[in-house]
């Protein structure tokens, strides 16, 4: 068993290509003005819409290490900073990703941040003051972020519950960006470029997510995110039809309950034939 192995994590250079982000406002000033002033920053908009895509694009293009960490219902504080753990005979301490970020600089990457256990919170607090200090009672030790360190975190606020809200105590330690999803025009030339599927043949598919993310909060727990009519413009352009692609990659993906699937498929069929 990997240790840390709770937490899913990339980390290392940043890569040479900066990976394709399409801008809607400020958020890339703002991003790069936060991490010059040394402010963490708190993302939050709807599931698919980006904002992974996002960071991954302001750390190769501020040339940042990229640490990131996919938050769960089990994920510790532990799973984070680091434990000790045995190594041929010995106890020995393996730093978490977010000790590592804080050693090395880089950013810090946290994806819905609600998801993970409630003492996560607690080791980020001084982290996200004046302090920039990462304290590992295990180890004795006090960590100082250096300069090129930065905190990014994320969450869906439509999508949690009253037991899984972030608090507004920790909240009101972040510069905060909403997202939300592209303009049709701009989602579909971003489905063109990851896809590569003609954007005549795209166009459909955005002018149906619009459709399908309406329906949330009545029929549907989320919408289709931009993530999914990507997969669904990459089955098409493979070869599948589009009912064949849709079916998969934009209905299937939404619910489980029969009488809604098929009432996504007339959407669908009303849509893009």
């Amino acid at each position: 068993m990997k240790p840390f192995a709770n937490a899913t994590e990339s980390a290392g250079a940043a890569a040479t290509a900066v990976p394709h982000y399409t801008a809607t406002g400020n958020e890339c000033a703002l991003f790069e003005h936060a991490w010059r002033r040394r402010l963490p920053l708190l993302l939050k908009g709807p599931t698919g819409c980006g904002k992974t895509r996002f960071v991954a694009h302001m750390a190769a293009r501020l040339g940042l290490p990229l640490h990131t960490v996919a938050c769960h219902d089990d994920l510790s504080a532990a799973d984070l900073t680091g434990r000790h753990l045995l190594k041929g005979g010995d106890t020995v301490w393996c730093d978490g990703p977010l000790t590592r970020a804080v050693r090395e600089g880089g950013i810090c990457y946290l994806d819905e941040i609600v998801e993970a256990r409630k003492d996560v919170a607690v080791v980020l607090h001084p982290l996200t003051d004046d302090r920039r200090i990462l304290p590992l009672e295990r180890t004795g030790e006090e960590l100082s972020a250096p300069p090129g360190f930065m905190l990014v975190v994320s969450y869906n606020p439509g999508y949690q519950s009253l037991l899984k809200a972030l608090k507004p105590s920790t909240r009101q330690r972040f510069v905060a960006i909403e997202f939300d999803f592209l303009p049709a025009d701009q989602e579909a030339a971003v489905v063109t470029a990851e896809s590569g599927l003609p954007i005549e043949r795209v166009r459909p598919l955005v002018a149906l997510a619009a459709r399908l993310r309406a329906l949330k909060g009545h029929d549907l727990e989320e919408g289709v995110s931009t993530r999914l009519v990507v997969y669904c413009a990459n089955l098409i352009a493979a070869g599948l039809t589009m009912r064949e692609a849709v079916l998969a990659a934009m209905i299937e993906p939404l619910t489980d309950e029969p009488d809604v699937r098929a009432a996504l498929i007339e959407v669908a069929k009303a849509v893009v034939g």
